[in-house]
C-alpha cells in the first residue's frame, strides 16, 4: 500500500498543471486543507472536496478560497468578535503534505482517505497575522538588513569570506522531538519512575513490543514525508513494560526522542515539526499507544523538550556553502565573529524571548535543577577551542566538529515541544540580528568580542550588562549555589506572569527584535495577551481543581494510634489551608482565584508559588503517613 500513497508534493517541483494532474492519479486524495497557524501554534484543518480545488486553483492561492472567523482561533486582540474574518492564503514556497486517515478506505481504490495539506498564511484587514508570516517577514528582512551590513562594513576576523562572493543567505534550522508513551488507563507510580531514571535504566535502551513497532513505523513514515529522519530512541524517562500472558507489552509508559534532518529553510523545518507529530501520533495511537507532548507531563520526573538548532550559512556566487559561525580555523577559535555576536544577541535579549519560548506552566515546570533542562540565560563554548566539549547544564550551547566546519551550530535547550516554532525562531533570529549588528559596527577584534561574551559580573561592556555573566564552562547546578546563579544570570521565572514581566520590562529590547514591523509590536503584545489569558484560565479551571481532586483523595487509614493520628492532623491542618473556607479563614485556592478576579497578577503569581510549594509539602506528608502500615 505505502509504495501507492503520494506522502508530500515537493515546493517548487510542479506547476499548476503539474499538480493537478498528479493528483488526478491519485484519486484517493479527497479533501484539500489550507493549514494557517494562530499564534498559539495551533494549526487549522479543513475538509474541502477536492473538486473545488480543480475548479478555482488560484482561489487557495490568493485568499478567496477559504475564511475562518479569527475570534475563535488565538488571535487575541487582533480578530475580535466584531471584526473577525480571516482570509486563508495557501503558500507555494514549502512542501504540501498528504495526510490519510487509516480508518477510512476509499472504496474505489482501496486505500486510505487523503487529505491535502496545503500551509498558508492567514491575513487580517489586509495584513498577514500568523505564525508562519511572522517568521517568513522576519527572515526577510533580517537577510536583507545583514547583507546591508555586511556590504557597508569590513568585519576584523572574517577576511576568509568575501562579501562580494555572497548570492544568498541561508539559515540553517533543526528541531528534536521527545515525547511520552503510554498504555492508555494505565498507572505507573512517580516514585517507580524517578528511582527508575536515577538509576538511568531507560536512555538509549532496546525498545520492545508496540513500542519498538510504533517507532520503527514512525520513522520509516518521517522519510516517506520527505523529513529524512536521522534516529529514534529512549529518553531518560519510563519504566520497564509488563507483558501479559499473551505475550503482548500491556503497561507501557516510555520518553522517546525522534529526530530529522535539518533545513535550510526555517519554515520549512517548523511546517516539518508540524507534521512530524502528527505522524507519531498518529502511528503510535495505531499500535495501541497514547502519545503526549507535554512538556512535564509528571512532577518528579523528566520533562520532554525539544532542542532547537540555529545556524547561518553564506551561499556564494560560485554555489559554495560557508558556514558563517565558523572560524577560518578551528583548532585556534571557538567562532568567527558573526557566531559570538549570533550567541550574544540570543542571551541579551532572552529575557524579552522566554515568554514566546516557556509559554505555559507546564513548560515552566520542566525547567527546573535536576532534569536536564536549562535555568540560567548562559552559554557554553567549551574549554579549548582544539577539544570541543558539550556543557548540558546551560541554556544555549555551541555544537561543533573541529573536522567539519559545516557543523557548526547553536542549539537552544529550553524549547519544549508545544513551543510555537515559528515564532520561537522568528526571534531567534531577530535576536541574532541585534548581536551581528553590534559585532559588525563595532570593528573589535575576535579576542575582544570573545572577552565581553565571557565577561565577570562586575566586568562592564559595550553590549552585554554590567551585573550578569553569560558564559561557563562549569555545572551550573553543582558548582553554584543558587543564590550564585542568580546573582551571576539573572533570576529564573517561577510563573507565566514572572515570564511575561521579563518582557513588559525590557521595552528596549522589545524595539530591538520589532525589526522594521517584521515581528509587530501588536503581534508580540497579542500573544502575550494569549498566554496570560491562558494562564489565568488554566490556574483557575485545571491546576487549582486538580490540586482539590488529589487533596479530597486523602483519607485517614490508621486507628487511634496518637503518633499516625498526630501525623494526619499535621497533613489535614495543612488541607484545610489549602482548600477549606471557613468564617475566619480563606483558604489559598479561593485567594488565588480573587487575586485573579481583581487582575492583581503579582499576587496571584506569589500565591501560585506558595500553592506548588505546599502541594509539595502536602504529598510528602501523605506519603509519609500512608508508609506506616505493617
Amino acid at each position: 500500500m505505502a509504495n501507492e500513497l503520494l506522502y508530500y508534493i515537493p515546493a517548487g517541483q510542479y506547476g499548476k498543471e503539474g499538480v493537478l494532474a498528479l493528483l488526478e492519479q491519485h484519486p484517493e486524495i479527497k479533501f484539500v486543507s489550507l493549514v494557517g497557524v494562530d499564534l498559539a501554534g495551533n494549526d487549522t484543518d479543513e475538509k474541502i472536496p477536492m473538486a473545488m480545488f480543480f475548479d478555482d486553483y488560484e482561489a487557495f492561492f490568493e485568499g478567496r478560497a477559504v475564511q475562518t472567523d479569527g475570534s475563535s482561533v488565538v488571535l487575541t486582540g487582533i480578530a475580535t468578535l466584531n471584526n473577525a474574518r480571516v482570509d486563508m492564503w495557501g503558500d507555494p514556497s514549502v512542501n504540501w503534505f498528504v495526510d490519510y486517515n487509516y480508518e477510512n478506505i476509499d472504496p474505489a481504490t482501496g486505500l486510505p482517505t487523503g487529505t491535502l495539506r496545503i500551509p498558508a498564511f492567514l491575513k487580517h484587514c489586509d495584513r498577514y497575522v500568523d505564525s508562519r508570516s511572522i517568521l517568513k517577514e522576519t527572515l526577510d528582512f533580517v537577510k536583507a538588513e545583514l547583507m546591508t551590513l555586511l556590504k557597508n562594513n569590513a568585519v576584523k576576523g572574517m577576511e576568509h569570506v568575501k562579501v562580494d562572493d555572497i548570492a544568498d543567505l541561508v539559515f540553517t534550522t533543526a528541531t528534536e522531538l521527545e515525547f511520552w508513551v503510554k498504555t492508555p488507563s494505565k498507572v505507573v507510580s512517580t516514585k517507580e519512575l524517578s528511582t527508575s531514571q536515577k538509576l538511568q535504566e531507560q536512555y538509549w535502551q532496546r525498545t520492545h513490543g508496540a513500542v519498538r513497532t510504533a517507532m520503527e513505523q514512525a520513522v520509516e513514515m518521517l522519510d516517506a514525508y520527505g523529513l529524512n529522519a536521522e534516529m529514534g530512541h529512549k529518553e531518560v524517562g519510563g519504566v520497564k513494560g509488563k507483558i501479559d500472558d499473551e505475550g503482548h507489552m500491556d503497561h507501557v509508559l516510555e520518553q522517546l526522542e525522534i529526530d530529522w534532518k535539518y533545513t535550510g529553510n526555517p519554515l520549512q523545518t517548523a511546517d516539518n515539526e508540524l507534521q512530524a507529530r502528527i505522524i507519531v501520533r498518529e502511528v503510535f495511537r495505531e499500535n495501541g499507544l497514547d502519545v503526549t507532548f507535554q512538556a512535564k507531563p509528571i512532577i518528579g520526573v523528566a520533562g520532554s523538550g525539544e532542542h532547537t538548532h540555529f545556524g547561518l550559512m553564506a551561499k556564494l556566487k560560485n554555489g559554495k556553502m560557508v558556514n558563517l559561525f565558523s572560524p577560518e580555523d578551528m583548532k585556534k577559535a571557538f567562532l568567527s565573529p558573526l557566531g559570538i555576536g549570533a550567541i550574544m544577541g540570543l542571551l541579551k535579549n532572552y529575557e524579552v524571548i522566554n515568554p514566546f519560548i516557556s509559554s505555559t506552566t507546564d513548560s515552566l515546570n520542566r525547567l527546573k535543577p535536576g532534569f536536564e533542562a536549562p535555568i540560567c540565560i548562559v552559554t557554553s563554548l567549551g574549554n579549548q577551542p582544539d577539544e570541543p566539549s558539550r556543557n548540558r547544564t546551560i541554556l544555549c550551547g555551541l555544537i561543533r566538529d573541529i573536522d567539519n566546519p559545516m557543523a557548526t551550530r547553536f542549539e537552544l535547550r529550553s524549547p519544549n515541544p508545544y513551543t510555537n516554532t515559528y515564532t520561537a525562531l522568528a526571534l531567534i533570529y531577530s535576536a541574532v540580528l541585534d548581536g551581528l549588528r553590534y559585532v559588525i559596527t563595532s570593528g573589535k577584534t575576535p579576542d575582544a568580542l570573545l572577552a565581553e561574551l565571557s565577561k565577570a559580573p562586575e566586568d562592564t561592556a559595550d553590549y552585554l550588562e554590567t551585573g550578569r555573566a553569560y558564559r561557563s564552562e562549569k555545572n551550573v547546578f553543582d558548582d553554584y549555589s543558587e543564590e550564585e546563579r542568580n546573582s551571576r544570570y539573572g533570576m529564573p521565572p517561577a510563573t507565566v506572569w514572572e515570564n511575561i514581566l521579563g518582557y513588559k520590562n525590557n521595552p528596549t529590547k522589545v524595539e530591538a527584535l520589532v525589526n522594521g514591523g517584521a515581528f509587530a509590536k501588536d503581534l508580540m503584545e497579542s500573544f502575550i495577551a494569549g498566554i496570560l489569558n491562558r494562564w489565568k484560565l488554566e490556574l483557575i479551571n485545571r491546576l487549582i481543581p486538580a490540586n482539590i481532586n488529589t487533596i479530597r483523595a486523602m483519607k485517614p487509614i490508621h486507628g487511634e494510634d496518637g503518633f499516625d493520628t498526630s501525623r494526619w492532623d499535621a497533613l489535614n491542618e495543612l488541607r484545610f489551608y489549602l482548600a477549606k473556607d471557613s468564617g475566619s479563614e480563606t483558604s489559598l485556592f479561593t485567594r488565588i482565584a480573587q487575586a485573579i478576579a481583581a487582575e492583581d497578577y503579582d499576587a496571584a503569581s506569589k500565591l501560585q508559588m506558595e500553592m506548588n510549594e505546599k502541594m509539595l509539602e502536602l504529598e510528602a506528608k501523605y506519603a509519609e503517613y500512608t508508609r506506616n502500615v505493617l
